[in-house]
Parts: structure tokens; C-alpha cells; sequence
């Protein structure tokens, strides 16, 4: 007897728009002809957003091994777009940071990624996307909180405690 299963949930839905977006995120990447790959472009991305953090924890946040984000982070700082510099609080560990050359290209980046969600997103109002945006900030906050594994070391730490005063 075939299983059906229903394609309309809320995780099969988050699964093809992310596979869908990811794909167009590429080919985007690759239109505008920017002289770096989408994943360089999504690691450029994770290095603006969260400025001066080790390459591990980059690496964790993107989903990648770390090997691949060096091979990313290796191409980025040979073009002059980031820069590793020593970690204050950790004389072994490397920071990763935007360069001043990178703003221009990270400038037309985002612009021309603004301009594809924009028409990927015609028909939602600007209440209907502050919607939107507020309902996966829950979800991802959710996934965080109840998956310690997804979102890192600290966050594992807080949900251990947590667990212990439920207790």
C-alpha cells in the first residue's frame, strides 16, 4: 500500500522555499558577476553578521564543515574582502572580519539580493512580511532553545540549565 505523505505542512513548505531560495541565491550570486562563488557570497554574509567571531562558530551557523568555510574564508582574504585577526580572549584563535575593500562588493550584493526577495516575496504586504519574519524568528528560536545541538555551545549550556531548574 503507498504511504502518502501531506506536502503542504509547515516543514515541507520551510523545506522546498529553503531549497528553492538556495538556489536562486546561487544563481543570483552567479548573475551578477561579483568575481566570488555563492558560498563565498553566503560566508561574506555570515562574516558581516556576525563580525569578529571564530571560524568554527562560522562554520557551525552556515551549516558547513569547517574545512569548506576555510577553503571560502582562504579565497575571501586572498582578495582582500576579510581578514582573520587574533582573537583578544584567545591567543590560538582567529577572528574573522569584513575589510574596508569588501564594502562596495558586499554593498551590491545585498542590493541585488534585496531586489530578488522583493519580487520573491510580491503579494505579501509589508505587514503580511514583518509577519512572516516574525513567525521564522519563533520557529528558529524554537529550533535553538529545544535543539541545544543546532545552535552551539552556549546555547546547549542555557538549555542544560534550564532542563535543571525544570526539574
Amino acid at each position: 500500500m503507498p504511504f502518502k505523505l501531506e506536502s503542504e505542512t509547515i516543514g515541507m513548505l520551510l523545506t522546498d522555499v529553503s531549497r528553492l531560495l538556495r538556489g536562486a541565491f546561487d544563481r543570483k550570486v552567479n548573475a551578477m558577476d561579483l568575481g566570488i562563488t555563492p558560498g563565498e557570497a553566503r560566508t561574506l554574509i555570515q562574516v558581516a553578521l556576525t563580525e569578529g567571531i571564530k571560524q568554527a562558530e562560522i562554520a557551525t551557523r552556515m551549516g558547513i564543515e569547517p574545512m569548506t568555510l576555510s577553503a571560502y574564508l582562504d579565497r575571501l582574504e586572498a582578495n582582500g574582502l576579510v581578514a582573520r585577526v587574533p582573537d583578544p580572549a584567545d591567543r590560538r584563535a582567529k577572528n574573522v572580519v569584513i575589510t574596508e575593500k569588501a564594502g562596495p562588493l558586499f554593498n551590491e550584493l545585498m542590493t541585488g539580493l534585496r531586489e530578488m526577495m522583493d519580487a520573491y516575496t510580491e503579494g505579501l504586504d509589508s505587514e503580511a512580511r514583518a509577519l512572516l519574519c516574525s513567525n521564522l524568528r519563533i520557529l528558529r528560536d524554537n529550533l535553538r532553545q529545544l535543539d541545544p545541538c543546532l545552535a552551539g555551545k552556549e546555547t546547549a549550556e542555557k538549555a542544560e540549565v534550564r532542563v535543571g531548574a525544570a526539574q
